[in-house]
């Protein structure tokens, strides 16, 4: 009995296989047979048509799309702003107080210790207004020169126009500037201020030539500092001298007066737009204050208005070519990023 057993035992197992699969067939069938018919629609296919036009996700609108998205440039500025005073006690104040003491120190090393202001009017308010240009050009140059790489995270992921940023940035410049030309007007008006027509033309003449120039500036370095961030450390450097290249600390009738003996070095002076933008605005704030103008010399120079709008003409150009290099180049941003 226990040999027949033995040779039973391999069959029962090759059975079970055969009783499973046999088992599953008709599982399926019966499931086949279960599942609605559905008959086969005869309608015409339908096409699946974008209204929408397709957009390229780098724009190429430049500085005009920039100005069609103000929403975008408020958020963007409220960002820089947020980031900047983000754990800060004084925020806003830090506006006042480093102005302050940079005037400061400038009022009493140039005016007490190197007697700079002896015998020179409203020495302070002449300082001062120098100041408050040197700051935006200053706060707009640098700021500008960071802003694409400080919003990298923006550039790779989200569609929008580059030059927002360096934009922004002349916006938080002029944001910061604002506390100081309201001080200024404040202490003129204290004083005794008056406006004429050509004090006046003076100022949309002087803020035309900083404006234009810092934007252009600010949009070709943002651009450059993407592929090499020495530009960064570079307009740095150069905005430390900036203070004494201007007719600031000390009056222009010292520069007038060598445009003799060397000219080349007095024409590179008068040439620089920073400079033409600060005595621009001080014919606005400062010189209405002097009463008797022949005291203080030459104040500026003979051909002021002529210069300015010579080199009004030349940012303009200056900021086209800054556009159009931005927009060579800026489809290379993320892959630099």
């Amino acid at each position: 009995m226990k040999p027949a057993d033995r040779r039973s035992a391999p069959q029962e197992t090759d059975e079970r296989p055969r009783n499973a699969g046999r088992r599953a067939r008709r599982l399926a069938r019966n499931q086949a047979d279960a599942m609605p018919v559905v008959e086969a629609a005869d309608a015409p296919r339908t096409t699946r048509r974008v209204e929408a036009e397709l957009q390229a996700p780098a724009p190429r609108g430049g500085l005009v799309e920039v100005f069609q998205q103000p929403y975008l440039l408020r958020l963007i500025v409220r960002r820089q702003l947020a980031q900047m005073y983000s754990a800060s006690l004084l925020g806003l104040l830090w506006s006042y107080v480093q102005p302050a003491m940079r005037f400061s120190v400038y009022y009493v090393v140039m005016g007490y210790i190197l007697v700079l202001h002896q015998g020179f009017p409203y020495f302070a308010v002449h300082l001062f207004t120098g100041m408050v240009v040197v700051h935006y050009f200053g706060e707009t140059w640098n700021g500008g020169t960071r802003s694409i790489w400080q919003n990298q995270a923006l550039v790779k992921k989200m569609r929008m126009p580059r030059e927002v940023f360096p934009v922004s940035a002349m916006v938080v410049a002029a944001y910061h500037t604002f506390p100081q030309v309201l001080v200024l007007v404040v202490c003129c008006l204290f004083i005794g201020w008056s406006i004429t027509w050509t004090s006046l033309a003076a100022l949309v003449l002087g803020l035309s030539i900083l404006v234009t120039f810092s934007a252009a500036l600010a949009i070709f370095f943002s651009a450059v500092n993407v592929f090499y961030r020495d530009f960064q450390n570079i307009v740095g450097t150069i905005m430390q001298f900036m203070h004494f290249l201007v007719p600031m600390i000390y009056p222009f009738e010292r520069i007038y007066a060598a445009h003799l003996d060397h000219p080349v070095l007095y024409q590179i002076y008068v040439a620089n737009p920073v400079a033409q933008a600060v005595m621009l605005l001080q014919r606005f704030f400062w010189y209405p204050l002097v009463e008797d103008p022949s005291s203080i010399g030459q104040a500026f120079p003979p051909d002021m208005f002529v210069r300015g709008s010579i080199t009004l003409v030349i940012s303009l150009v200056l900021l086209a070519g800054a556009q159009r290099f931005f927009s060579r180049v800026e489809g290379k941003f993320p892959e630099r990023l």
